[in-house]
């Protein structure tokens, strides 16, 4: 693309609206959802390198102020570049480096939530620049924390600032200006600076690089990031902390483990902590070494129940074993472990290591990590608890509408990205019925989308290598519709014959199943709506378990009477 065209693209682009129009899912989009979601002109010209953010929160006004400095790299030439903050914040002025010593002032234009900024002559393709944004405001304030969120600014039981943020779905442009797409992540990480008075700890993503104390009694707490970071993992943390250190011997050397929390020294914080090890031992087995060996995993307590934030994982449990003390399966597996320890640091591998490009694939991060709540139960207690804290999980599917959402609009899809996504990877898992191929493929996925971004597509090539299956068909039957497969199948009156078939499915769903059969265990490839025979051995139908199936594959199974099928 020459100089010219891609100018006059980002023009047009600046003077056009978009219309609003309705997506296959019914739901109206808007030109706001356009911009935020989709790779604009404006964002596709220039590549992250590198964030510098420095913050200054106001606890009793509940108002931020502060800065960012962008460092980025032309991939093409480009002169217009998308830079999002969420309203009602405020953009003071845009500025980029002419020289060690002089700044230019940029034009910027605000469109909701969105800045188009002039960087005021075409910047070639290979060209690195840098711009920092000063802004301030009153970001949103979290209305149900980390589901509805925004800044949480709460109190401790002793009455001290208790201050944090959450933001995946809202995005991270709800509280500091960046390129709000998940799609594009700073190749040489991040450095977080925060404010606080000096009563208080302020902690954020990577490692603590130092501290600053100023004349007014307040300090400055500087952490640096070192590896690539999606834009909601970045997270602000304060309060009245005390920090629990200790390593772990792990696949890639020794990791530094810090525990920022309120009551250091009460039993049962202790006694949680003591989960952190055999879970990355677990996950490190299953999923390969811990992404973040540079950065550090810290465990950080907030005041609402957790979130994912890239070495830095949000924890606020109450430090009791289950979801707040309750078992999500309804098996009691559930109970033998701390749900947020769990799920959030598995995230590290799904949604931190490898994220999905588009919000839209969001199951990528929460079907893998849900699963590691199963591996981690089959860990504790044998591959058998693992089964049936998976099905156990189903009755938490709502199969209310599809997975996978449209694409380029910021939308996400039904919740059932956490429980059904997770019984989809079981099946595939069990029609597998390798664990060591299964393991393998979890391992290379973290290897070859290493600090990267991936897409269902992606997975749907890379997949099959390993499953020996196309995965296609199950996708589309699982993330993109909303019916169970259901098996029918009889016996013929010989008891030599089993005959079978899907139904309720869609085309293409090829779900291969091994049923147990006393000793043996049989395979059969079922196709749509389409009967299929198989000989049986004598006595070999009387031990069948065919109703036992959906126990270890997301289906139902109905068995029919050969006199009927004939009949019809």
């Amino acid at each position: 693309m020459n100089i010219r065209t891609v100018a006059i693209s980002s023009i047009f682009f600046l003077l056009s609206g978009y219309l609003q129009g309705q997506s296959a899912d019914g739901k109206i989009y808007t030109k706001a959802d356009t911009l935020r979601g989709s790779i604009t002109p404006e964002r596709a010209w220039w590549n992250l390198l590198h964030y510098n953010l420095q913050l200054r929160p106001d606890i009793r006004q509940k108002t931020l102020q502060g800065n960012v400095e962008i460092r980025f790299r032309a991939v093409r030439a480009g002169r217009f570049m998308q830079v999002d903050l969420q309203q009602p914040l405020i953009i003071d002025s845009v500025t980029f480096a002419v020289s060690a010593t002089k700044t230019r002032l940029l034009a910027f234009k605000r469109d909701s939530n969105v800045a188009i900024i002039d960087y005021g002559k075409i910047l070639l393709s290979g060209k690195e620049s840098a711009i920092r944004i000063y802004y301030h405001g009153t970001p949103r304030e979290a209305v149900r924390p980390p589901w509805d969120g925004g800044v949480s600014w709460k109190k401790d039981a002793d009455g001290a600032p208790f201050v944090a943020t959450s933001c995946q779905g809202l995005g991270a442009s709800s509280w500091w200006p960046c390129k709000d797409h998940q799609a594009d992540e700073p190749d040489a990480g991040m450095l977080i600076s925060i404010r606080v008075p000096d009563t208080l700890t302020a902690v954020s993503n990577g490692r603590l690089k130092k501290q600053m104390q100023h004349a007014d009694r307040t300090r400055t707490w500087v952490w640096e990031v070192k590896s690539p970071i999606n834009n909601y993992g970045v997270s602000m943390n304060i309060g009245k902390y005390s920090l629990i250190q200790d390593q772990f011997k792990g696949a890639s050397g020794l990791l530094s483990l810090d525990y920022y929390v309120l009551q250091p020294g009460k039993d049962s914080v202790l006694q949680q902590l003591k989960q952190v090890k055999p879970m990355l031992q677990c996950f490190e087995h299953w999923f390969g070494p811990y992404p973040f060996y540079k950065d550090g995993y810290k465990l950080v307590e907030v005041p609402y129940l957790g979130m994912e934030h890239q070495s830095n994982v949000a924890y606020g449990n109450r430090f009791k074993n289950g979801y707040l003390g309750k078992d999500l399966s309804g098996t009691g597996w559930g109970l033998k472990w701390d749900f947020i320890i769990i799920h959030e640091s598995g995230h590290e591998w799904f949604g931190n290591n490898i994220t999905s490009r588009d919000i839209a694939d969001m199951w990528i991060h929460e079907g893998f990590t849900n699963y590691s709540e199963t591996l981690f139960t089959e860990w504790l207690d044998g591959k058998q608890a693992g089964n049936e804290y998976n099905f156990g999980s189903r009755k938490n599917i709502q199969n209310d509408r599809p997975v996978i959402a449209p694409y380029q609009v910021q939308a996400t899809g039904s919740g059932d990205m956490y429980y059904k996504a997770s019984s989809m990877i079981h099946s595939i898992r069990m029609a597998m019925n390798n664990d060591e191929i299964f393991r393998a493929m979890l391992r290379a996925m973290n290897r070859k989308y290493w600090h990267g971004m991936v897409s269902t597509s992606d997975l749907e090539q890379f997949m099959p290598f390993y499953t020996g299956f196309s995965v296609k068909g199950i996708f589309d039957q699982y993330l993109r519709g909303v019916q169970v497969p259901v098996l029918e199948y009889y016996l013929s009156y010989q008891n030599d014959k089993l005959v079978y078939r899907w139904v309720n499915t869609v085309e293409g769903f090829d779900l291969p199943l091994r049923i147990p059969a006393g000793a043996d265990t049989i395979r059969i490839r079922p196709r749509p709506n389409q009967w299929q025979e198989l000989p049986l051995k004598p006595g070999q139908a009387e031990v069948l378990q065919l109703k036992d199936l959906n126990k270890y594959f997301y289906i139902q199974t109905l068995e029919k009477k050969e006199m009927v099928i004939k009949m019809n």
